[in-house]
């Protein structure tokens, strides 16, 4: 019994040791993608086209995805609110849904499922291949030339990408509330445009989505440059990315929300 406890202890032990080593190593890779940063931007070219393959190429599970969770808000947001007498309040229901909550963070989640994987896996990749390696051997430093320019390309990619994601969502609460049920056309845009304030709403939930992209990319990259270097190790690290960034961006949007509207 003493034994089987004391091995508990220790492998809890061994956990919270590769855990907290785990937190100082991706601090210090952070900090290296940080000071490789403006090697990387003389030469923005590599950003871009990393912006193309995380955001251009995630717009279409973005923007459907938008429009089916702005549909289903407008189905729920009026089957709540006519109880109430507030039919005419779904435009603000929508807006403010999306805006504060569900656009930041239903957009970070398939931003990592789609592009943080994809990320992970094609710099696990090189580093398989040992393409990694054969930079280091042409004086080619890797985080400049692969890292950095990815990590960047998530960052700028991921506001955009919530704010579509939420556009798209507001237009769905609008075909179903309004052009399906027959709620009133001008009822729903006064109220929500009344109710919404830019600075409060709008802006906190840019601030969101950039905290949400920062997070994601950092895990992203760190995962793929971290990856043991054979196809088992890859898989593992591609499957971490997309738990481990599901799991910080939810803890994340607990502690934003409790200080951006709560007031703590």
């Amino acid at each position: 019994m003493l034994d089987q406890l004391a091995a508990g202890f220790r492998l809890v032990g061994r956990k919270v040791i590769n855990g907290v080593w785990r937190l100082g190593f991706i601090t210090r890779f952070l900090f290296a993608v940080l000071m490789y940063s403006g090697t990387s931007f003389r030469r923005f070219g590599l950003t871009l086209r990393e912006i193309y393959f995380a955001g251009v190429l995630s717009l279409i599970i973005i923007l459907i995805s938008g429009l089916f969770v702005g549909m289903v808000l407008g189905l729920q947001g009026y089957d709540t609110l006519q109880r109430y007498g507030s039919s005419d309040a779904l435009g603000v229901l929508v807006a403010l849904s999306l805006t504060r909550e569900l656009g930041p963070v239903i957009a970070a989640l398939l931003f990592a499922s789609r592009a943080g994987s994809a990320m992970t896996a094609e710099i696990g990749l090189m580093k398989t291949t040992e393409q990694l390696a054969a930079m280091e051997m042409m004086a080619v430093n890797p985080i400049a030339r692969v890292v950095a320019p990815r990590f960047w390309a998530g960052v700028l990619s991921m506001p955009l990408l919530a704010a579509m994601f939420s556009a798209m969502g507001v237009l769905g609460g609008y075909l179903v509330g309004v052009r399906l049920i027959g709620v009133d056309d001008g009822a729903f845009w006064s109220q929500m445009q009344s109710a919404v304030d830019f600075r409060f709403d709008i802006v906190n939930g840019i601030i969101k989505s950039v905290v949400f992209g920062i997070a994601i990319t950092l895990i992203s990259v760190f995962e793929g440059y971290d990856a043991p270097p054979t196809a088992e190790g890859v898989s593992g690290a591609t499957t971490r990315t997309v738990v481990t960034s599901s799991l910080v961006i939810l803890a994340l949007d607990f502690v934003l929300t409790a200080f951006m509207f709560k007031g703590i």
